[in-house]
């Protein structure tokens, strides 16, 4: 599996960080930090780091074959402008090819609580198949710590990218 992710905004950092880290390592790794993402990951096999300013970068072309695209955490300026079609670097670039392509998309936005105008963009994207997947705390779970809650949220993104895991412990299991 061909996966970008793209990171935008500070806020949520450390939770995309956790994500890469537990990925499968032969998953093929591309990751897109924007301007504000001020923390550098160390390299590791399958990860490529590109840089957003580069829209000819390899995920900007839908000829490039990637599976899907994860934006976490997603900006609330990041998701206004994949919803508005604006295209100004790499990350929205490459939103924007996995929609015309009618590949998996899923926005993690970061903030709350959602304006109005926030939600329209959402609900806009969530109708052309776009998968809104916030980090919703799931207090079902059982978790009894923060890093089991983050293990949570990742292993429930990844059952959406149809990623094997054993992250958390499953309702009747």
């Amino acid at each position: 599996m061909r996966l970008t992710i793209g990171i935008s905004g500070a806020s949520g950092v450390l939770l995309a960080q956790k994500f890469i880290e537990k990925l499968p390592k032969e998953i093929d790794k591309q990751i897109i930090f924007s301007r504000n993402s001020k923390i550098v990951l160390s390299k590791e096999e399958n990860r490529v780091f590109l840089d957003n300013e580069d829209i000819s970068a390899p995920t900007a072309s839908g000829s490039f074959g990637v599976d899907a695209m994860i934006i976490l955490p997603c900006s609330m300026n990041t998701l206004a402008k994949i919803s508005c079609g604006i295209s100004d670097n790499l990350i929205t670039r490459s939103a924007s090819v996995m929609i015309k392509e009618q590949k998996k998309l899923i926005l993690a936005p970061r903030e709350m609580p959602y304006s109005a105008i926030a939600l329209e963009n959402m609900l806009k994207l969530s109708r052309l198949g776009v998968v809104i997947a916030p980090p919703v705390l799931g207090y079902y779970s059982g978790v009894d710590s923060l890093e089991e809650m983050e293990d949570f949220l990742i292993g429930k993104w990844f059952d959406m990218l149809g990623i094997e895991h054993n992250l958390f412990k499953r309702w009747g299991e």
